[in-house]
């Protein structure tokens, strides 16, 4: 506005600004866009076009509006919240998992709730539905053994509750998917521990429920088998990716005579329980037995000697299956499927050596 120039009756948004307060309804008018967009764009939707946000922005500040909190979620008759389900026993994947999500909400209006559950309890359905309909989530993260389940799918598509599945492997259409690859990441253990020249190697896998346990599982007697080396019956344990279950396949798998000269864990919780054993047993990492675990958490920096371990980066998922629930993937071509993928890494430290017998 022009100092010393009075403005004239006929602008609209001095009209408006000589209102005791502007609503939603003013801005809509003044926008020429709906009500429900003035509503995604004081909320941050990322459904809006970037030219209409600007818009809508710069009417905003000159009418001086404040918005009322009681116009959240009119865009979408939703919570501004983002949930991540889970049944992970494992602490430092639930919380990098969170840290990732929470990396991709900066700066927005969203909430994180976090929701454990019990796959196995009998009320474990009805308990998830009660919940997504009580708090009217704006999306959801899904992650292993949770994403692995069809009728939870089935009953977020019931609500059109936007979700994304991390997984082992492709189980949707890619733009719903964050595919891991864990059976790569397990070759790749398997191929270095023959490479050292192991052949009494065994494996603690992960539970059945995980998709994730048979893939590892399977992309490390893949490789093994590669390379000439069969993993014996007697030298594959089932685990639960708990550090209790590790120490009680290590107890099996240790007392064997002969016993394996590396184990290569499904996580690094079970390696862990791995480590405790072995030292119990005076058994000397790696001299006499050589260790893998899998995910490279926090826990592979704080045993003693350091962990080898598969990478697979948790945090880098969560960021990016929120990123693509809220559609800011990157772009592709048309013709190319939406589709995020990590690749799992051997990250080799002190626990690896060749077999000294």
């Amino acid at each position: 506005m022009i100092a010393g120039v009075s403005p004239t009756p006929t602008d609209p948004i001095e009209k408006d600004r000589s209102r005791k307060r502007s609503t939603i309804n003013d801005i809509a008018r003044l926008a020429n866009v709906s009500k429900k967009t003035v509503s995604r764009v004081i909320n941050e939707s990322p459904f809006v076009k970037e030219e209409t946000r600007l818009r809508v922005n710069a009417i905003i500040r000159e009418v001086g509006f404040e918005p009322d909190p009681q116009a959240r979620g009119l865009a979408f008759r939703r919570s501004f919240l983002i949930g991540m389900i889970y049944d992970n026993p494992t602490p430092q994947y639930v919380v990098n998992m969170q840290q990732g999500i929470l990396d991709a909400m900066r700066g927005t209006s969203y909430g994180l709730l976090v929701h454990p559950c019990e796959r196995t309890s009998p009320t474990y359905l009805s308990d998830l539905r009660g919940f997504i309909e009580r708090q009217k989530l704006f999306g959801v993260i899904l992650t292993p053994s949770i994403s692995e389940d069809e009728r939870m799918v089935k009953m977020l598509r019931e609500f059109e509750c936007h979700y994304v599945r991390i997984a082992s492997v492709m189980l949707d259409k890619p733009s719903t998917m964050v595919v891991t690859h864990d059976a790569d990441g397990a070759a790749e253990a398997a191929h270095y521990l023959a490479e050292l020249g192991h052949e009494r190697i065994a494996h603690i896998s992960g539970p059945p429920s995980f998709r994730s346990a048979h893939e590892r599982r399977r992309g490390f007697r893949e490789a093994l088998a590669q390379r000439g080396v069969k993993l014996r019956p007697s030298f594959d344990r089932e685990g639960n990716y708990t550090f209790d279950s590790g120490i009680a396949a290590a107890r099996e798998l240790l007392a064997l005579k002969p016993r394996p000269t590396a184990i290569f864990a499904g996580n690094d919780e079970m390696a862990a329980g791995v480590y405790k054993v072995a030292h119990e047993l005076g058994i000397d990492i790696p001299r006499q037995l050589s260790v893998i675990g899998f995910d490279d958490s926090a826990t592979a920096l704080r045993l003693w000697p350091v962990l080898t371990s598969v990478r697979l980066p948790v945090r880098e998922m969560g960021k990016l299956a929120t990123d693509k629930l809220f559609g800011r993937q990157a772009k592709k071509k048309p013709a190319e499927p939406e589709l995020s993928e990590v690749i799992p890494k051997l990250i080799i430290r002190e626990s690896t050596a060749a077999p000294s017998e």
